[in-house]
């Protein structure tokens, strides 16, 4: 539970894209602040996602 109170309440299940949602700190995810990433490319589009809470971002 208490690490839920850490995250800013980004909703995982939607994917954002880059250019309306930039990152708020170069490199980290806007939800809970880790720089650890899971990447996969497919169809000319690059998808990150984050490896602590799964947020997930089309850049």
């Amino acid at each position: 539970m208490s690490e839920e109170s850490e995250y800013n309440g980004y909703d995982t299940t939607i994917v954002y894209d880059y250019k309306q949602y930039p990152d708020k700190q170069a490199g980290r995810c806007d939800n809970c602040g880790h720089s650890n990433f899971k990447s996969t490319a497919k169809n000319y589009k690059f998808l990150r996602e984050c490896r602590n809470c799964g947020m997930k971002k089309s850049i």
